[in-house]
């Protein structure tokens, strides 16, 4: 395959980037119409008893409540003529409106619960099946439409949320984008200490975010796709964009500078760091498509856009940008930036009196050689295994000690409150809800019965099941066509609009909680309710706000072990047939589990206990039941491609002859500033996100971005040589017929010729051999495969040149 891939971009370099443009085109086009094929919400099981209950609402009734104005009083109070008389006024108007029903409101027979406790305030209520009517109505009511002097409206309720928070996601994607992406070029030129070797992949990392927005559009089409989709395809578009395009512009860097021409560049380039990149970018997809055994389309959203944006970074980066250096050559070298990079490398330079490493231009292979390690990073290696239970355990607890959060770990389903305070009408109305309505007024479970057949429901039997579930802890009241019942009795006969909660066959019961929908108690109550029989010849299905949380939370925990235990599979057997070894897989699934257990705890501790509220301007509450999930995946994917890159470098020197101890110094010397830059770079995209005025989405970006920073620095700095120095030669032991099978089957290295000498150097390396490590004499260094890692992957030697320096 890479034979006829090499053939296709050193032979015919101009077409593929022509094909490259006429797809980018037709993928903008695409990507143009994908925020109006996406949706909001998604977080609920669509097979579960509360989806069931809503199915049924929309279908036999009028749907649930789900939009509400809040009309306030500008003088007076609610019950004062003028602002009564602009209450009924703005009833009319949104039962006027098209999609509306049930409209109710405090000054038309909803009842004393419809009015707030001081008096100022009052509800009206109704339901909108539609998504575009409901948005219609929202933008209606939060477009500044004028009502009498004698009152304020302010739309609120679920339908509202909903709008308020895709509206936001997209301003907040902009801005993001906004600080992303000059930030990452700066950093990209101070990595590469060149402008032109920077840009390349930046624009590859765009090609891939426009490459993700097509195909949210094309399954939109098909499906179900959330809106907030479009935030994980932008942040791991730019980022594995830049990350694949950092290995295959460093390395082709190295080899012009080794003295290949371009063609020879280019050909081992993409036999190298392709190679990679194909892998890297598959287990990025494994961990990204067990989302999909997760029900909500929230998950299944993410796992369709980090599937797509990662296939098209790997193909751009090992078919258009090949191309592209192709037709550069040594123009990749253009443009050249000192700035701190470069005066580190001539302090360096002028310190050690060695010739520096200038690009295709000049530089001989000793230097090439030298150049080749980070000093930094060896000595951090050397530390660590000098005393590798002294330095690994206080990592290990730090790590548990940031985990520990998690075991008081609350979950919610997003509402209101994951946008910031007054920055939409519908934080607004929730807050008014909350402060000055009774309990439970926008968390109330929704109870549909149901008689069997074509009977009926049978009134006093209705009636018993009520009263029974007025009894329950927690619950204030119970609405239904037969009145209100409170503690087990009948409160207040059927009123004006009553009515609604019956049709032929079935009835609705509001039953109001008098806790917070969130709460353990409410959930408790869900399950309290679900426990009392139905009326006989019925059947009971509830919903509403508490229900949907229980069945979320049921939803995940049934399909977690499923989900964790084919990520570790999967991994299990892609790192074995990398390594050959049956110790390192289990290590790397191991410590990227430490790292996650420490990023859900700081998450928590951040985001549910409010420690940086002020900071990031949030109001702390229960974390998201899907985003543990979100983050497990894309976190876990992302790290496997340090671990790929470390044990890469690792493996080359071991295979080399170099000792146990030897070989994890070299490969974290030689891998560890590209390590740190990918890191970085990553990083940037994720926490830019940080910036967003909804919670969930600011958790989405700490947390991945945490997870990137500690694989990076402690997991793979600290405890991967900690770990292989304690564990020794077994690190690399397989049973005698998994060898076989990783012998024949396992991944092998590219093995390219060597370059021409240079008059008056010594020979270089040819790719995919090491020369001597560090600490051996020459006898002891038999010819041995390089790795596939960044800026020299598959198979570079240490005589190969590195990336710019970033330690």
């Amino acid at each position: 395959m890479f034979s006829s891939l090499v053939a296709l971009v050193t032979r015919r370099p101009r077409l593929v980037l022509v094909l490259t443009v006429v797809v980018l085109l037709g993928g903008g086009v695409l990507a143009s119409t994908a925020f109006g094929k996406l949706e909001t919400g998604g977080f609920d099981d669509p097979a579960s008893e509360s989806t069931r209950a809503a199915d049924v609402m929309d279908a036999r009734f009028h749907g649930r409540p789900n939009v509400l104005l809040l009309v306030t009083a500008r003088q007076g109070d609610v019950d004062d003529a003028a602002v009564a008389a602009a209450g009924r006024s703005v009833a009319a108007d949104l039962a006027a409106r098209p999609g509306a029903r049930d409209v109710v409101s405090y000054w038309t027979g909803g009842g004393p619960a419809l009015r707030s406790r001081d008096g100022r305030s009052a509800l009206v209520v109704a339901s909108v099946r539609d998504d575009d009517e409901a948005s219609d109505i929202v933008d209606r009511y939060e477009s500044g439409q004028r009502w009498p002097d004698t009152v304020t409206v302010r739309p609120g309720g679920e339908a509202t949320v909903g709008e308020d928070i895709g509206q936001q996601v997209s301003s907040d994607l902009a801005v993001a984008e906004s600080i992303a992406i000059p930030l990452t070029l700066a950093l990209l030129v101070m990595a590469f200490a060149g402008v032109v070797a920077a840009l390349l992949p930046l624009g590859i990392g765009l090609l891939g975010i426009v490459g993700g927005f097509a195909a949210l559009s094309v399954i939109g089409g098909l499906t179900d796709v959330s809106i907030f989709a479009v935030n994980l395809a932008t942040a791991m578009g730019l980022g594995l964009g830049i990350d694949y395009s950092l290995l295959m512009v460093s390395r082709f860097r190295e080899e012009l500078a080794a003295g290949r021409d371009r063609a020879e560049a280019v050909a081992v380039t993409v036999h190298a760091a392709g190679r990679t990149i194909l892998f890297s970018g598959a287990t990025v997809i494994v961990a990204l498509a067990v989302m999909l055994l997760f029900p909500p389309f929230f998950l299944k959203s993410m796992a369709y856009a980090g599937i797509a944006v990662t296939l098209v970074a790997v193909v751009a980066a090992i078919v258009s940008l090949p191309a592209l250096l192709m037709v550069l050559g040594e123009r990749v070298n253009s443009w050249r930036v000192g700035g701190l990079i470069g005066l580190v490398r001539r302090r360096r330079t002028s310190r050690s009196g060695r010739v520096g490493v200038t690009g295709a231009d000049g530089g001989d292979a000793a230097a090439v050689r030298e150049a080749g390690e980070s000093p930094f990073w060896r000595r951090v290696a050397a530390t660590v295994m000098r005393r590798p239970v002294l330095t690994g355990l206080p990592v290990i607890a730090v790590l548990l000690v940031l985990g520990a959060p998690f075991l008081h770990v609350d979950f919610g389903t997003p509402d209101d409150r994951v946008l910031q305070p007054g920055s939409a009408a519908s934080r607004v109305v929730g807050d008014a809800l909350r402060e000055d309505f009774s309990a439970g007024l926008g968390g109330a479970m929704e109870v549909v019965v149901q008689a069997g057949g074509t009977g009926s429901v049978d009134r006093s039997a209705l009636a018993a099941y009520a009263a029974t579930l007025s009894r329950l802890p927690d619950v204030a009241r119970v609405d239904g066509a037969l009145g209100t019942y409170a503690q087990g009795r009948r409160a207040a006969p059927p009123g004006p609009t009553s009515s609604r909660f019956a049709v032929a066959g079935a009835d609705t019961l509001q039953v109001v909680p008098s806790v917070d929908y969130a709460s353990g108690r409410a959930q408790d109550l869900v399950r309290a309710a679900r426990a009392v029989p139905s009326p006989a010849g019925t059947s009971a299905l509830i919903g509403g706000a508490p229900a949907v949380l229980v069945d979320g939370k049921n939803t995940i925990a049934d399909r977690l072990p499923l989900a964790l235990g084919l990520i570790a599979l999967v991994t299990f057997v892609l790192m074995f047939l990398f390594t050959g070894s049956v110790l390192l897989p289990v290590k790397a699934i191991v410590l990227n589990g430490l790292a996650m257990s420490a990023v859900f705890g700081a998450s928590v501790w951040i985001f549910s206990d409010g420690h940086l509220a002020g900071l990031l301007d949030f109001t702390p509450g229960p974390l998201d039941t899907s985003m543990p999930v979100l983050l497990f995946c894309i976190a876990f994917g992302l790290s496997m491609d340090y671990e790929v890159f470390l044990l890469s470098r690792i493996k080359e020197a071991h295979d080399a002859g170099a000792s146990n101890a030897e070989a994890v110094a070299t490969g974290l010397a030689r891998v560890g500033r590209i390590v740190t830059a990918a890191a970085a770079l990553l990083a940037v995209t994720f926490i830019a996100f940080a910036t967003s005025s909804v919670r969930f989405m600011q958790m989405f970006g700490v947390g991945t971005a945490l997870a990137i920073v500690l694989d990076a620095t402690l997991i793979r700095g600290v405890l991967v040589p900690a770990f292989m120095r304690v564990a020794g030669n077994a690190n690399w032991w397989a049973p005698g017929p998994l060898r076989i099978l990783h012998d024949r089957f396992g991944l092998h290295e590219y093995n390219a010729p060597a370059p021409p000498a240079r008059p008056g150097s010594p020979p270089v390396p040819a790719a995919g051999h090491a020369s001597a490590a560090p600490g051996l004499a020459p006898a002891q260094q038999p010819a041995g495969q390089g790795g596939l890692v960044p800026g020299g992957d598959a198979g570079e030697g240490p005589a190969a040149r590195p990336t710019p320096s970033t330690s």
